[in-house]
C-alpha cells in the first residue's frame, strides 16, 4: 500500500511563493510519476505539474514558468516551487503518485494514489 504525505500549503499574498512537498512510502515501482493536481470549488481537477521516473516533466498551461517541479528520487519526494502566486491559483492541491506496469493478465495498467489535499490560498 502506497501512502502519500503532503506538506507546504498555506496562505500568501499575490506575488508570494509557496513550496509544496509530497513524500510517498510503500511499494513504488520503477515506472512511475509523482506530481500535483489542483481543484478549486466548482471547477474540475487539473494538472499542475508532474515528473516521471525517467525525468520528463509536464506542466499545466497556466503555470507559464512560475512553477518548478523537482524530485528527490532517494526520498521518493516531489517538490513544487510556486512563485508569483496569483489569486486564481487558490485551490486545494493534491499530490498524485501514479505507478505504471504491464502484465499478461491486465496489459498496461496504472495505479493512482492521492494525498488528502492541502489548501493554497492566495489573496490580493
Amino acid at each position: 500500500q502506497v501512502q502519500v504525505v503532503e506538506s507546504g500549503g498555506g496562505s500568501v499574498q499575490a506575488g508570494g511563493s509557496l513550496r509544496l512537498s509530497c513524500a510517498a512510502s510503500g511499494s513504488i515501482f520503477r515506472d512511475n510519476a509523482m506530481g500535483w493536481y489542483r481543484q478549486a470549488p466548482g471547477k474540475q481537477r487539473e494538472l499542475v505539474a508532474r515528473v516521471r521516473s525517467g525525468g520528463s516533466t509536464s506542466y499545466g498551461d497556466f503555470v507559464k514558468g512560475r512553477f518548478t517541479i523537482s524530485r528527490d528520487y532517494g526520498m521518493n519526494t516531489v517538490n513544487l516551487q510556486m512563485n508569483n502566486l496569483q489569486p486564481e491559483d487558490t485551490a486545494v492541491y493534491y499530490c498524485n503518485i501514479a505507478i505504471y506496469g504491464s502484465s499478461i493478465e491486465r496489459g498496461e495498467w496504472t495505479n493512482d494514489y492521492w494525498g488528502q489535499g492541502t489548501q493554497v490560498t492566495v489573496s490580493s
